[in-house]
């Protein structure tokens, strides 16, 4: 069970959230507020997630002033709050306790029984939300806090009366480190945010450290198809006798063995789940993709670890329609119908685009990219152009900057210049009059990235009525 409110509140007192609006920061915000803990908070822009954090009985304020921190006793902040923030500059300046968001999620997960923690470049998110649909489902009314919002839960964040906790653990930052999970699962360890770790093999150590602070007893998830995930499985298995390590995948050797994978006539996924002690079931899936039955068996897995009845676990992931942004159906005119994904890694477009071409069918795959900061751009843009060769015609985004200042010569030509189909760089506006044009009646269109392309599906849908 989690800490009593009042064990929390005469730890934290009085919480001041930097960057509120913010998935990550808003969940830790939701779980405050479940504890019943004074909450106010700050963003830069009047987002609708706020309105939700006041009808809560929080205090928010849309611009940062220092007079907005009140007599907050901590501050937690997103990983965008920098000094020269004139609250963040304020709380230094009066000596406040100052918590990185994943330190403030850390402390709701307190006293819960089981901490589960799901990490990896791609499909954390999914796989969270799968694994806190599952358990909730279910009925074990587990605790739970995921980087998007999720429509069979009703929000991004909860705090049960159970005794699990699922968190999205984010390696961007390596602030997972600030977790003690009592269960971990990997998706998958690739090169990435490089601007934070410098070296591919800095990535992979990290992974290695977050996976040593496990306990004794405690349980390793792995999938078995990703090279990274699989050697971290091994290694792990080397170096901790203590801990129980499993692995999931279409690998023959995994320990959980997927196989016979298909689209079904209506619409669904399914494939052949089957384990050591010579069990087998149908793993049956709403959401597309192989990429998606993986994350699903990694949910299981932990389900079958807390004790739950197989088909009763299954039965409960397979009602599960899927995460803000991760193949999201935004609708469909003209008979052509539109997605948007969050994917902004070569890896997860890849992954974002089979899926389209196997709900697509016979029909073609248009789509608008937009490459996420100049050094991820930088490092990785044959391979994005390799991934989004898959699809039909290709119209890319000027690259969305973030926290990021240009770095000369890297711009989305560079990836449009080498897409082996039809593609070219637009403005937002020129890049849906593009799709429209292209698409015919059985075709899909998707819209891709982690920035402000996804306010361009309901304008494609406009345009195509």
């Amino acid at each position: 069970m989690a800490l009593r409110a009042d064990e929390l509140n005469a730890d934290l007192g009085k919480v001041h959230l930097m960057g509120v609006g913010g998935v990550g920061v808003s969940a830790v915000a939701r779980l405050m507020l479940d504890y019943g803990l004074q909450v106010s908070g700050t963003d830069a822009k009047d987002l609708p997630v706020l309105t939700g954090l006041r009808e809560r009985g929080a205090r928010i304020h849309v611009g940062y002033d220092a007079a907005n921190l009140g007599d907050a006793d901590t501050v937690v902040i997103s990983s965008i709050i920098k000094p020269g923030n004139p609250e963040y500059d304020e709380a230094v300046r009066r000596g406040l306790r100052i918590l990185h968001r994943s330190e403030g999620l850390e402390a709701t997960m307190r006293g819960h029984e089981k901490i589960v923690a799901i990490a990896g470049t791609h499909g954390k998110t999914t796989t969270t939300s799968l694994t806190a649909h599952m358990l909730k489902t279910i009925g074990t009314r587990p605790s739970f806090a995921v980087g998007a919002n999720i429509p069979s839960l009703g929000t991004n964040a909860e705090l049960g009366s159970g005794s699990y906790f699922v968190a999205e653990a984010d390696e961007s930052d390596a602030s997972f480190l600030n977790y003690r999970p009592d269960v971990i699962i990997v998706t998958n360890v690739e090169a990435d945010h490089l601007d934070h770790y410098g070296t591919a093999d800095a990535v992979h150590q990290a992974f290695v450290d977050f996976a040593q602070l496990l306990p004794e007893d405690g349980l390793l998830i792995c999938c078995a198809d990703d090279e990274g995930a699989n050697n971290l499985a091994r290694k792990m298995r080397a170096a901790r006798s203590d801990i129980r390590v499993q692995t999931y995948g279409f690998s023959d050797h995994a320990d959980r063995r997927l196989s016979q994978a298909q689209a079904t006539e209506d619409g669904r996924f399914t494939a052949t789940i089957e384990w050591g002690s010579g069990e087998s079931r149908i793993l049956d899936l709403a959401v597309p993709g192989q990429h998606n039955l993986l994350n699903a068996a990694a949910a299981l897995a932990v389900g079958i670890d807390a004790g739950l009845e197989v088909q009763e676990a299954l039965d409960a992931l397979s009602s599960f329609s899927g995460a803000a942004r991760r193949f999201e159906f935004k609708g469909e005119a003209g008979a052509v119908r539109v997605y948007d994904d969050y994917a902004h890694h070569p890896t997860e477009v890849q992954a974002a685009l089979t899926a389209g071409r196997t709900v697509a069918g016979n029909g073609r795959l248009h789509v608008v990219f937009q490459p996420h900061l100049f050094s991820r751009t930088q490092e990785f843009y044959r391979q994005f152009a390799q991934a989004l060769s898959l699809a039909d015609s290709v119209a890319v985004l000027d690259i969305y900057p973030a926290r990021e200042e240009p770095i000369e010569g890297v711009n989305s030509e560079l990836i449009a210049s080498r897409i082996e189909v039809p593609a070219q760089v637009l403005a937002p506006a020129a890049a849906v009059a593009h799709v429209v044009e292209k698409a015919e009646p059985g075709d899909i269109i998707m819209t891709i990235g982690a920035g402000d392309v996804t306010a361009l599906g309901p304008d494609i849908l406009k345009a195509l009525s």
